[in-house]
Order: structure tokens, then C-alpha cells, then sequence
């Protein structure tokens, strides 16, 4: 663990534990949504064989529900984006910690680090704002 007195390796730590904690959250809905989903589809030839027509139609409206909050929330989307984050920020922390890469030979490897953490910090919002400002694109039938 870093020390608290220093912000830069305060801020990674905080970071990569912000991107694991919301890319494992992601990915948790993301999967339960996917594997409700499939049950709720596999159900349907099951109770419309036995011609329960209720059951039938609040299957197919649960599976539409479910499809619909998965476009909205963009679990997967932000599982693999938080993911790739998080891992970028670690490879960067071993680097720096290693003396390593671009830190080898850098004048001021801290402040590298730093700047090399707001990068990819900001990199991914800017991801992220693209994102919420397009439309959700409907899956094809």
C-alpha cells in the first residue's frame, strides 16, 4: 500500500480501486441481466407448449424489460471500458514502481506518473461522455 502523504500514488490507488469496484459491479448486472434473460427465452417454448398464455406474454415482456435496461445501463460496455482502465492504471503503477518504460530514462519520473494517470483517467471520460451523448443503437432482430 502507498502512503496517503503522497497525492499522485493517493490518487492511482483511489483510481484503480474506483475502476475495480465499478467494473465488478458492471459486470455482476451485466451477467445477471444476460443469464435472466436467456432463462426467461428458454421458458417460452416450455409454456407456450402447455398453451399458458399469460405466462407466456410476461416472459416476453421480462425478456423485453431486461434487453431495454441492459441497452440503457450499458453494463457490458462499461465493464470492459472500466476493465481496461483500471488494468492500464496498474500497468502504469508497476511501471513507475519498477522504475520501468517511459519512467527509466524520464528527468521527473513522479511527475511522469501523474500526468500519465490523469491521461488515462480523462481518456476514459471523454470515452464515457461520447457515449452518453449518442443514441443507443436498437440490437437487430
Amino acid at each position: 500500500m502507498m502512503s496517503d502523504s503522497d497525492p499522485t500514488m493517493a490518487r492511482l490507488e483511489d483510481q484503480i480501486g474506483w475502476y475495480d469496484r465499478k467494473s465488478a459491479a458492471n459486470q455482476r448486472i451485466y451477467k445477471w441481466f444476460t443469464a435472466s434473460t436467456i432463462a426467461a427465452a428458454a421458458l417460452v417454448p416450455l409454456f407456450s407448449g402447455f398453451n399458458i398464455r399469460q405466462v407466456t406474454a410476461a416472459l416476453g415482456v421480462l425478456i423485453a424489460v431486461l434487453e431495454g435496461l441492459q441497452q440503457l445501463g450499458q453494463y457490458h460496455h462499461n465493464w470492459i471500458t472500466y476493465r481496461s482502465t483500471c488494468e492500464s492504471l496498474k500497468h502504469e503503477k508497476f511501471l513507475y514502481l519498477g522504475k520501468a518504460g517511459p519512467y527509466a530514462a524520464a528527468a521527473d519520473p513522479h511527475a511522469l506518473l501523474a500526468e500519465r494517470i490523469e491521461s488515462l483517467v480523462s481518456q476514459e471520460h471523454a470515452k464515457w461522455a461520447a457515449g452518453q451523448e449518442q443514441p443507443v443503437k436498437p440490437r437487430p432482430a
